[in-house]
């Protein structure tokens, strides 16, 4: 498969049990092994990592015992010709994060969220990278009564300083998403990820993951978020996948709800020449329907879909693109695109 100079990401969750809040699991669980080697077949370079995904219950084991198990992942994604992209630390599921994570009311339970997340620093050294992603998944509230806004902001700045200060190398990826699973998120967007990043003590040092989803529950697009980005330099990361309206984040497959949102995302990843700077990791789940045989084609038509606009993108006339720009005539420009998606 001509990939054309990219490389592909996943995460575990990737291949799931097809369980939603209102119905149970309705397809077996696939061994972790079986997993890596299914992402392999696909096509895929590098695993996405929850810090739990390299190290089960990691918060009953010792610094020691967490680099024996982080080391042994490491080996095993060697095997499987795979590497790891990130890791990112689970400040959602734990019940110390009922109430935020970093931003938590109790000091207690905002030590427990920097603790955690330098378990994940040290997991991702011994897997060979040095990329965190911090989702803020928690980091906001249900009613804005209950927090201050501008101080949590701080803390958050605070959460992230320790982590600089802790590893030296460490590299931090700010996702946004402006809610779910808490209701009103203290950073909803690229702009406030960038903002935050700027004013910690290593700038250089942080950027972020822009997932389509969450730009398009924020009312954005995609696309022009990783512009936004990327015209700093800080778009380290992306989850790409598809979003059907403004409702919950539902991880469509790329491309499967707007094919040209999706061009855009490809056009602007490719103008400025991403394959050169990150991955492109999908975050993409199986419609609940799917049998589990057939539980992977999200991730092959994700990939497939991508590579098939990569091949628009270059293929397309710029010459005539710049042509009608400056003759203004946008209608032609709109029919040109639309042609050329139609194939």
């Amino acid at each position: 498969m001509e990939k054309y100079g990219y490389q592909f990401s996943f995460g575990p969750w990737n291949i799931h049990e097809g369980a939603d809040p209102f119905g149970p699991t309705v397809r077996p669980s696939l061994a972790f092994d079986q997993k890596l080697e299914t992402y392999k077949e696909l096509g895929f370079d590098a695993v996405q990592f929850h810090d739990d995904d390299a190290v089960p219950d990691l918060d009953q084991l010792s610094p020691g015992q967490i680099g024996q198990a982080a080391g042994e992942m490491r080996k095993k994604l060697e095997s499987f010709g795979l590497k790891a992209e990130f890791v990112a630390p689970r400040l959602w599921e734990h019940p110390d994060t009922i109430d935020g994570a970093f931003t938590s009311n109790n000091p207690r339970e905002r030590q427990y969220a920097i603790d955690r997340a330098k378990k994940a620093a040290d997991i991702g050294r011994e897997l060979g990278t040095n990329l965190m992603v911090v989702w803020l998944a928690r980091e906001g509230t249900y009613i804005r009564e209950a927090k201050d806004a501008a101080r949590a902001t701080h803390q958050l700045l605070e959460a992230l300083n320790q982590l600089l200060a802790y590893d030296p190398d460490l590299r931090i990826a700010v996702e946004p998403k402006p809610n779910e699973p808490m209701d009103l998120a203290y950073i909803p967007t690229i702009g406030h990820a960038l903002a935050l990043g700027f004013k910690t003590s290593a700038p250089e040092r942080v950027g972020s993951l822009v997932e389509s989803a969450h730009a398009i529950l924020a009312g954005l697009d995609p696309s022009d978020e990783m512009a936004f980005a990327l015209a700093f330099d800080k778009l380290f990361s992306v989850h790409l996948n598809d979003q059907n309206g403004l409702k919950f984040d539902q991880d469509r497959t790329f491309g499967a709800v707007d094919l040209r949102r999706a061009f855009n995302q490809v056009r602007v990843l490719e103008d400025n020449k991403f394959f050169n700077k990150g991955m492109v990791g999908l975050d993409v789940k199986a419609m609940r329907t799917q049998p589990a045989e057939l539980a992977t084609k999200h991730l092959r038509n994700s990939m497939l879909v991508f590579l098939r606009l990569v091949e628009i993108a270059r293929s397309i006339d710029r010459e005539l693109i710049q042509e009608l720009i400056d003759a203004r005539d946008y209608e032609e420009l709109d029919w040109l695109l639309l042609t050329s998606l139609m194939g």
